[in-house]
């Protein structure tokens, strides 16, 4: 029989809804069984008629970004990319289309597909210890997760040197881009949140509902067609050598020698 390592913990209670990345003494990495245990959390979510999801994660790294390990250990790739992207896309899409407000809080380093998970709330705290970037090429591969969407919120040419350049976007740097709502100490992040659900949980539920649709509904292209553009890239890149390359590098922590 096999068993299923519980990735996510899920709670909730008087309209809110507690979605938690579990795993963090191996730093939150995204796979496709993460993947699939989000989903399932969010629709609880949504079957719990939740006002509001809060979105965060134990441990030192919000998400260290995709499972490379599980990456380099696939035979098949591409396919092992379809796996991971499918249920972490439709995450990426039902938290951005939910009724729900979405707050996400963002305690440390937010990694890869990590970074666009935490940015698909409505609103992002962050503890000064956080930090986000997208070293995909570093690895021989191109963003997933949502992460070109991020375009919309820190801008193209933040977004082509975070990507092209595998830097790190500070906390600090992340609240000037508008990106974080607020940034607080590591220890009143908890409570923060808090704060900022009970404001919410104040407010008219269908008013809030509708000015999310309205301000969501103004990017010029849907959200899903970005996701899959992403998907179909990832998914090509992963059974190149340059991707082999990259991820195998990465693992045994040397630099790779890309063709």
């Amino acid at each position: 029989m096999t068993t299923v390592t519980k990735l996510v913990d899920y709670h909730a209670s008087d309209g809110v809804a507690r979605i938690t990345l579990s795993d963090g003494d191996r730093g939150n990495p995204i796979s496709a069984a993460l993947g699939r245990q989000l989903l399932g959390a969010v629709r609880r979510a949504h079957a719990d008629s939740a006002r509001v999801i809060v979105l965060a994660a134990r441990g030192r790294y919000f998400s260290v970004g995709g499972d490379l390990a599980a990456l380099h250990a696939a035979a098949a790739p591409g396919a092992f990319m379809d796996d991971l992207t499918s249920d972490l896309h439709r995450v990426v899409v039902e938290l951005m289309e939910s009724d729900a407000v979405v707050v996400s809080a963002v305690q440390g380093h937010a990694a890869g597909a990590g970074f666009p998970l935490a940015c698909a709330a409505d609103i992002v705290l962050a503890a000064r210890t956080a930090s986000f970037s997208l070293a995909y090429a570093r690895v021989g591969l191109s963003p997933d997760g949502g992460s070109t969407l991020l375009t919309r919120s820190l801008g193209l040419h933040t977004v082509l040197r975070l990507a092209l350049l595998g830097q790190q976007l500070t906390a600090q740097e992340a609240l000037d881009a508008g990106l974080v709502a607020q940034l607080v100490p590591a220890d009143r992040l908890a409570d923060t949140v808090e704060g900022i659900v009970a404001t919410l949980l104040d407010g008219s539920t269908e008013a809030l509902s509708a000015t999310k649709a309205v301000i969501r509904g103004t990017a010029s292209e849907h959200v899903e067609s970005v996701l899959r553009r992403e998907a179909l890239a990832i998914r090509r890149l992963a059974g190149t050598d340059d991707g082999r390359e990259g991820v195998r590098a990465f693992l045994e922590k040397r630099s790779p020698s890309f063709g």
